[in-house]
C-alpha cells in the first residue's frame, strides 16, 4: 500500500510539473504573440477578433457561412489602404494592392512562395496532396528544374498541335447541348464545362479518354471538388482537423486525394511501359513529368512521389480554373444581351459555319478575347497569391519588417474603382487593343517567373469552347438563380449557371 501511495505521489508531482511546463510554454507563446503585435502594429488593419487568434475567427465565420473571403479582403483594402495587416495566431500577413509593390514582389525571384500556405498544401489531413509539385515547390532550384522540363509541353508550336483535340472535345459538348435544345431541358453549364475541360486535360496531358459527356458516373469531378473544399478548410481554419464532427469530411478528402494519386500512379506506369517498349508517345505533360524524375534506374521513392505531385497539380489546375472562367463568361453574357450579340457577330464573321476552328482563327477573335479577359477581371478563378518577405521593405511609405508574408489579390485590385472605372460593371472594352493596359492591378495568372505555365493553353481552350457555343446556340439564364460567387479555393458561380439552350437561326 505504501508503494501505491508513493507511485500516486510521483504521478501527481509529474502531472503538476507537466502543467507548469505547459503554463510556461503558453505564457512564452503569448509573449511571442505580443512581441509580434508590437513589431507590426504600426501597419493599419482591422481590429483583431482576439489577442490569441487574431483575425482567424473572421476567416472561419466567412467560410462556414458560405461567404467569399476575398470580399472581406476588398473591404479591408478600401478601409485601411493599399497596405493592411492580418493577424493569425503568431503569424502576420500583409495585404497589398499597391501596383508598384505588386510589380516588385511578383516580378522578382527574391520573394519566394509563402512557406505557411504552400507547406499546408503539401498534404491534406495527413494525405499527400500537391507535395513539391510545380505550384507548391518553394526551393527555387527544384522549381526551376521542373519548370524547364515542363516548358516544351506548353510551347507555342506544341499548343498549335492541340487544336484538333480542343475542337474534338468541344464538339462532344455541342452534341450534349444539341440534345438539351431539342428536348427543351435545362443545361447546367458549370457541370458541362467542367466535364469538357477535364476531358481535354486528361486527353492532351495524359493521353487518356475519360468521355465524361457520356460517363456521368466518373468519380473524378467529385474528387477534385472535395480536394478543393479540403484545401479551404485546411488552410483557413487551423483547428479544423481537431474537431471530431469534421472527421467524416476529412476522410472523404483523404479518399479523394488518394484516388487522384493512385490514378496518376497507374497512368504513369502505363506510359513508362509504352516508352520501354519503344512505342511512339506524345511529348505531353505526362511524358515531361516522367522525364522530370530523371533516370528510372536511380529513381527514389521521393522521385515517384514528385511525379504524382505534378500529376495532381496538372489534373486539377488544368481543368478547374478554365471551367470556372467559361461558366462565369456564359453567366455574364446571359446577363448582357448587347455584349452577347456583339461577340456572336464576331464569331459569325470569323468562323462562319465551319466546324473546325484553326489556330489562326483564335487570333482574329479579338472581342471574344476581350470578353474572356473581362471575365477574369471580375472573376479571377485563382484569385490571389502570396510571397514571403524575408527582408525589410517599404510599401507606400510604410515600413514592413522582414519575416512576414505578403498576400496579393487580383480579385481585390480588379474590383477597386481607383484602378477600374465602375469596376462592378462587365465591360470588355476595358481590354480593347487601344485601351491603356492595367498597371500591375490585373494578374489572374499571377506575374513574373512563377506565373501560370498553362495560361496560353487555358485561353486557347476557352476560346474554342466559347466560339463553338456562340456559333451554334443562343442561351438564356433560367430565372431565379443567384449570381453569387462560391469560394472553394478557386472561385465558382454558386448557381451553377443553369441555362435554356436554343438552336440559332443563321441568316443566309
Amino acid at each position: 500500500m505504501a508503494v501505491f501511495h508513493v507511485c500516486l505521489s510521483w504521478i501527481a508531482e509529474a502531472l503538476l510539473f507537466l502543467l507548469i511546463l505547459v503554463f510556461i510554454a503558453f505564457l512564452g507563446y503569448c509573449l511571442y504573440i505580443k512581441y509580434t503585435h508590437m513589431k507590426y502594429d504600426h501597419i493599419p488593419g482591422p481590429p483583431r477578433n482576439s489577442f490569441l487568434l487574431g483575425h482567424s475567427p473572421t476567416f472561419v465565420k466567412v467560410m462556414t457561412s458560405g461567404g467569399n473571403i476575398h470580399e472581406t479582403f476588398l473591404e479591408w483594402s478600401e478601409t485601411y489602404g493599399p497596405v493592411y495587416r492580418i493577424n493569425i495566431l503568431h503569424m502576420v500577413i500583409i495585404g497589398v494592392t499597391c501596383p508598384e509593390a505588386t510589380k516588385e514582389i511578383l516580378m522578382s525571384p527574391k520573394y519566394p512562395k509563402d512557406r505557411f500556405l504552400y507547406k499546408r498544401l503539401f498534404n491534406l489531413f495527413g494525405q499527400r496532396f500537391l507535395g513539391n509539385g510545380l505550384v507548391t515547390a518553394q526551393n527555387h532550384e527544384l522549381w526551376y528544374k521542373q519548370r524547364r522540363i515542363m516548358d516544351p509541353a506548353f510551347s507555342s508550336l506544341y499548343l498549335r498541335g492541340l487544336m484538333g483535340t480542343f475542337n474534338e472535345r468541344a464538339e462532344k459538348l455541342m452534341i450534349t447541348l444539341t440534345e438539351a435544345a431539342d428536348e427543351k431541358t435545362e443545361a447546367k453549364m458549370l457541370h458541362l464545362v467542367n466535364c469538357v475541360t477535364l476531358d481535354v486535360i486528361t486527353k492532351v496531358a495524359f493521353g487518356v479518354d475519360l468521355e465524361l459527356m457520356k460517363n456521368s458516373d466518373s468519380p473524378f469531378p467529385k474528387a477534385i471538388e472535395m480536394c478543393l473544399k479540403g484545401m479551404v478548410c485546411y488552410v483557413r481554419d487551423r483547428f479544423f482537423e481537431f474537431k471530431p464532427k469534421n472527421r467524416p469530411f476529412m476522410n472523404e478528402v483523404r479518399e479523394a486525394c488518394h484516388l487522384l494519386r493512385t490514378t496518376g500512379a497507374q497512368w504513369i506506369k502505363n506510359r513508362k511501359t509504352a516508352m520501354q517498349n519503344g512505342d511512339d508517345v506524345p511529348k505531353d505533360i505526362l511524358t515531361q513529368i516522367i522525364k522530370s524524375a530523371g533516370k528510372e534506374e536511380s529513381m527514389t521513392k521521393e522521385d515517384e512521389e514528385l511525379m504524382l505531385d505534378n500529376f495532381v497539380t496538372f489534373f486539377i489546375a488544368g481543368q478547374e480554373t478554365t471551367a470556372n472562367q467559361l461558366a462565369f463568361c456564359i453567366m455574364e453574357l446571359g446577363r448582357h444581351r448587347d455584349i452577347l450579340e456583339k461577340v456572336t457577330k464576331e464569331v459569325d464573321d470569323v468562323i462562319g459555319m465551319k466546324q473546325d476552328i484553326t489556330y489562326d482563327d483564335l487570333g482574329k477573335l479579338v472581342y471574344l478575347g476581350q470578353v474572356l479577359k473581362e471575365t477574369l477581371r471580375l472573376y479571377p478563378t485563382a484569385p490571389g497569391t502570396s510571397r514571403d518577405i524575408l527582408e525589410d521593405i517599404v510599401i507606400d511609405g510604410i515600413h514592413i519588417p522582414g519575416g512576414t508574408t505578403c498576400f496579393l489579390s487580383s480579385y481585390v485590385s480588379s474590383r477597386m474603382d481607383k484602378f477600374f472605372k465602375d469596376p462592378l460593371i462587365f465591360d470588355p472594352d476595358r481590354f480593347h487593343p487601344d485601351a491603356p493596359k492595367p498597371y500591375y492591378c490585373y494578374y489572374p495568372f499571377a506575374l513574373g517567373p512563377r506565373s501560370c505555365l498553362g495560361k496560353n493553353f487555358a485561353q486557347m481552350e476557352a476560346k474554342v469552347v466559347m466560339a463553338k457555343l456562340l456559333q451554334r446556340f443562343d442561351f438564356t439564364l433560367t430565372p431565379g438563380q443567384s449570381f453569387d460567387i462560391l469560394d472553394t479555393a478557386t472561385l465558382r458561380p454558386r448557381s451553377g449557371v443553369v441555362c435554356l439552350i436554343n438552336h440559332r437561326n443563321h441568316k443566309k
